[in-house]
């Protein structure tokens, strides 16, 4: 089977695996532990998740 015939998630899953991790910094150690490159965004929702609060502070631009 060549590259063209593989299904692309088999290609996927066969290349090497690079992580973006966003938020949850409790998946980077089980990450690095399966040796997996893995860079962390410490990332929080805005107004700490509260949708009415975040949609006043959307609305001041901030």
């Amino acid at each position: 089977m060549t590259d063209q015939e593989t299904p692309r998630y088999q290609q996927l899953l066969a290349s090497k695996v690079e992580v973006v991790n966003v938020g949850l910094e409790g998946f980077v150690k089980d990450l690095r532990d399966c040796a997996i490159d893995v860079v962390h965004v410490d990332w929080k929702p805005s107004a700490g998740g509260d949708p009415e609060m975040a949609a006043l502070l959307a609305k001041l631009g901030v």
